[in-house]
C-alpha cells in the first residue's frame, strides 16, 4: 500500500547503539562541512533507505541545533512524525511542516522560507525540504526541479543552509539528474562534492523548458478580447459539473480571471483559456502573446499597499499546481486543482526503505 511511512522498530534504529546512532558515530556526524559559511549552502542529500535518511537528517538537525541556529523541517506526511521520535527532545526545538500541505504546488516553498529567514533576522537558518517524492505526478516533479533551481536564485547570498532529501530508490532517474542539476553540492553518505552537473543559479534543466502538452480536443475554449465574463462563466459551469469542491470553486474562477485580466493589461491580442478535467483533477490553461520577464513571479510576497503583482501570487496559493511557460513566441500559464484533495497524503516504505507496493 502507497500512503505512510513504515515505522515499525523505529525505537531499535534510534536509540543508543542503533544503526543510526552508530552511523553518526562512525562519521562524525553527516554534515561534512556543508553546512558552514555565510551565505546560500545548497544541498542535495541522496539517500537509500530509513537509517540512511534519519542518519543525514537528524545529523543535520542536530548541528545546527548545536549551533543555535533556527531550524525548520519541511517533509512529506508521517515523516514528520519520525523525525519528531528520533529527535526525541530535541523536536521541540525545531519548526515542523507537512511539505504535502505547504508544497502541494511547489511555488508556495520559497516564499514560505523567505518567512522564516525573515523572522530571524541576523541569524543564520537551517532549513531541510523534501518537495520531490515517489507519489508526485510528473508535471509535480518537473515543477519541484524549477523550485530547486528557483531557490539559487531567491535566497543568492542569504545566510541559509538548504538541504534537499532525494529518495534514491523511489524516485524516477530523470529526478535524481535534476537534482545534480539544481544544486551546487550533493551530499552521499556523508561525503559531500561539488555538482559537476550543476546548471548554475538561472539555468532551468531541460525538462522544466519543455513545451506543455496540447490541450486535450475535448477541452472546452473560449478566446476573450476584452470581457471576462464569458471566462468567468465557463470556468464556473465547467468547475461545477467536474465536481470542484463548491468552496473552491469560487478560487478557481478568481485565478483564472487574474491571469486573463493580466493579459489585458499586458497584450492587445487578448487570449484564449481551455478547460478540461479528468477524474482526479480540473485543468485551465491561458495562453496570450506576452511574456513574463522575472522567473520568481509570483514567488514574492507582494507588498500590502504595492498596487498591482498580486496576479500569480494569489494564483499560486489557490491552485494544486502552477506551470508557467513563457518566451518570446508568448505564455501558457496551467492552473491545475484537484477534485478530491485529502487533508493529507503520505507514502509508505518498506523496512529496506524502498516504496511499498
Amino acid at each position: 500500500m502507497r500512503g505512510a511511512w513504515w515505522t515499525t522498530g523505529l525505537d531499535s534504529w534510534c536509540a543508543p547503539g542503533g544503526p543510526v546512532d552508530e552511523q553518526l558515530r562512525s562519521t562524525g556526524g553527516p554534515v561534512g562541512g556543508v553546512a558552514g559559511g555565510d551565505g546560500l549552502r545548497h544541498v542535495a542529500l541522496f539517500y537509500r533507505g530509513q537509517a540512511d535518511y534519519l542518519t543525514a537528517v537528524v545529523g543535520f538537525v542536530r548541528d545546527a541545533l548545536d549551533r543555535e541556529e533556527p531550524v525548520f523541517v519541511a517533509v512529506p506526511g508521517a515523516k514528520v512524525g519520525l523525525l519528531r521520535s528520533a529527535l526525541a527532545a530535541d523536536a521541540d526545538r525545531v519548526l515542523f511542516a507537512d511539505m504535502v500541505q505547504i508544497g502541494r504546488n511547489p511555488a508556495r516553498i520559497i516564499p514560505t522560507v523567505r518567512a522564516f529567514i525573515d523572522d530571524h533576522p541576523g541569524e543564520r537558518v537551517s532549513y531541510l525540504g523534501e518537495s520531490a517524492w515517489p507519489t508526485r505526478s510528473d508535471s509535480e516533479l518537473r515543477e519541484s526541479a524549477r523550485h530547486e533551481t528557483l531557490i539559487n536564485l531567491a535566497f543568492a547570498g542569504a545566510p541559509a543552509a538548504i538541504w534537499c532529501p532525494y529518495d534514491l530508490a523511489g524516485l524516477p532517474p530523470a529526478v535524481l539528474t535534476d537534482a545534480e542539476r539544481t544544486h551546487p553540492v550533493l551530499l552521499r553518505r556523508g561525503e559531500s562534492q561539488p555538482s559537476a552537473g550543476y546548471l548554475g543559479p538561472d539555468r532551468l534543466p531541460p525538462r522544466c523548458e519543455q513545451p506543455l502538452a496540447h490541450p486535450p480536443a475535448w477541452a472546452q475554449r473560449c478566446h476573450y478580447l476584452a470581457d471576462l465574463r464569458a471566462v468567468r462563466d465557463l470556468v464556473a459551469s465547467h468547475a461545477a459539473r467536474a465536481g470542484v469542491a463548491w468552496e473552491r470553486l469560487p478560487d478557481l474562477v478568481l485565478a483564472v480571471s487574474e491571469v486573463a485580466a493580466n493579459t489585458l493589461c499586458h497584450t492587445a491580442s487578448g487570449g484564449t483559456v481551455h478547460v478540461w478535467h479528468t477524474g482526479e483533477e480540473i485543468v485551465c490553461q491561458i495562453d496570450d502573446n506576452g511574456q513574463i520577464a522575472d522567473p520568481l513571479a509570483g514567488r514574492v510576497r507582494p507588498a500590502g499597499d504595492e498596487l498591482g503583482g498580486h496576479g500569480l501570487w494569489l494564483v499560486n496559493q489557490v491552485c494544486d499546481l502552477v506551470e508557467v511557460r513563457t518566451g518570446a513566441a508568448g505564455t501558457t500559464i496551467r492552473l491545475s486543482m484537484r477534485l478530491d484533495r485529502p487533508e493529507h497524503e503520505t507514502e509508505r516504505v518498506s523496512p529496506s526503505g524502498a516504496p511499498a507496493g
